[in-house]
């Protein structure tokens, strides 16, 4: 019994990082009706910001953390870097997310603007900074993909414009699945590029303990904060979806896109910043468990959370906040209490997916979700 209490406390750690990834999948979803399977690199990506942050620092800039190991007196320092260190990380992955929806998604839905060049631009200056700069993540790394990018994306304008005549808009999701999987191998072999194939761990930056529980259980300070951090972040968004105007027409967008733009919504301003709320939220799940749980950190690092996550979503009901929360929540405890069997811990990875084949085949729409018939 206190091996099962011990895997439940664990298991809401893990589940509170899957339900912050499900929540970005079962938004998108929501408004485009697109499983944005690119959405597991941006929690990578979060992961390595977070790194680069406490570490070696981004484009010249790094926050003066302290490895509390030789320097036990940072402490108070460090938590307060960690904080800004956090909104650092969910701003560059929301930024991001923009990014992704601006290059990929959004010309299948409008087709190609000139506006699209400078996207275009920007990705045909991704090998500069790695050629000319010692690093992609330092100042002039990134100056130079910048000034690139805009010297790329001019020159693009006449093709974008030869190319805006000729394409035939589609309204097949298969289009948008398949450049999804694109973006998520291009950010995944990008990575490798801009971080490198070495994994590497955030040092102890931040105060740990362990807290001695009733009926011999333990529970580590970084499990409490991981928790309470996913608690506010969720806290957060249900206010921003419930009670302000972008968040009111996030919901008139997914229930009817068309009659959103008929009431004057700027349909693809809000889809962006869906987008954003999404990744950011990623971003910080990257952050938390590659600074609170000190794992090694590698560019395929979210390929296994971000499918474990996705079912998360089609758990609770896709497209249903509160269900992806407690799909994330029942995700991460399962796993827990499967890896807490010696006979199957090899098999705890499998839990998502025999779970995935079970609410397929007993409730497809998810625990949260109901069954709407396709308009066509």
């Amino acid at each position: 019994m206190q091996t099962v209490l011990q895997n439940l406390i664990y298991g809401i750690q893990l589940g509170s990082i899957y339900a912050l990834i499900a929540l970005g999948y079962t938004m998108v979803y929501g408004v485009l009706r697109l499983i944005n399977f690119a959405h597991g690199e941006v929690y990578m990506v979060g992961a390595f910001v977070g790194y680069y942050v406490c570490t070696e620092g981004v484009g010249g800039v790094r926050l003066p953390f302290q490895d509390l190991t030789a320097h036990p007196e940072a402490a108070g320092q460090n938590v307060a870097l960690a904080i800004v260190a956090l909104i650092l990380t969910m701003a560059i992955c929301a930024l991001l997310g923009v990014i992704i929806e601006r290059f990929a998604y959004r010309p299948l839905r409008n087709g190609l603007k000139n506006g699209d060049a400078h996207f275009w631009g920007l990705a045909f200056a991704l090998p500069v900074p790695l050629k000319f700069a010692p690093s992609f993540l330092s100042l002039q790394g990134l100056t130079l993909w910048i000034v690139s990018g805009i010297v790329f994306g001019f020159l693009l304008r006449p093709v974008m414009k030869a190319m805006a005549r000729r394409i035939v808009l589609s309204s097949s999701r298969l289009n948008a699945l398949i450049t999804a999987i694109g973006v998520s191998l291009l950010l995944q072999n990008g990575g490798l590029k801009v971080f490198g194939a070495n994994p590497k761990f955030v040092p102890n930056i931040v105060p740990e303990k362990s807290l001695d529980l009733p009926f011999g259980l333990q529970i580590q300070t970084n499990s409490i904060v991981i928790f309470l951090v996913a608690l506010v972040l969720m806290g957060i968004l249900r206010y921003i979806v419930l009670y302000t105007q972008r968040g009111k027409a996030m919901r008139a967008i997914s229930h009817d896109i068309e009659a959103a733009k008929l009431m004057g919504i700027d349909t693809d301003r809000i889809i962006s910043f869906t987008f954003a709320l999404g990744a950011s939220l990623a971003g910080a799940a990257g952050f938390l468990v590659a600074v609170m749980t000190h794992i090694k950190i590698t560019p395929n690092f979210g390929v296994l959370p971000g499918l474990k996550a996705f079912v998360a979503a089609v758990l609770g009901g896709a497209g249903n906040i509160p269900g992806a929360v407690v799909g994330g929540l029942t995700m991460g405890i399962a796993e827990n209490q499967v890896s807490g069997i010696q006979s199957l811990q090899s098999y705890k990875d499998a839990v998502a997916f025999v779970i995935l084949i079970l609410i397929l085949l007993l409730r497809p729409a998810g625990l949260f979700g109901k069954s709407v018939p396709e308009k066509v």
